[in-house]
């Protein structure tokens, strides 16, 4: 690959990276949404951090892995209440961390 076509496939992800941010900023900023919209984005982080976590927990080797011997999914139980009890990130992630620790100690 010479340089001229790795810089411009540099400028292309760039151009495509920030066109899906700055469109709807553009096209949204005059605009108040209707509160049913404005509740179902409320909803997104949730979801993306759920995708995003969903295989790492339930999945070992390839495999749906829903046993005991899935430290991930074992340490996952516990964190998700404090999550939902104390509605802490920091808290939430000392309590994952804490529980990884202490089950890769003890077992």
């Amino acid at each position: 690959m010479d340089e001229k076509l790795a810089f411009l496939t540099i400028c292309g992800m760039g151009v495509v990276t920030y066109l899906p941010r700055l469109l709807p900023m553009l096209l949204l900023s005059n605009r108040s949404l209707s509160p049913w919209i404005t509740r179902w984005l409320n909803f997104v982080p949730a979801t993306v951090l759920a995708a995003l976590l969903a295989p790492g927990l339930l999945c070992q080797d390839g495999t749906l892995s829903l046993n005991l011997d899935n430290s991930f999914l074992l340490a996952a139980i516990p964190t998700f209440f404090v999550a939902w009890r104390f509605k802490s990130f920091f808290g939430t992630v000392a309590a994952g961390m804490g529980l990884m620790a202490l089950g890769r100690y003890f077992f």
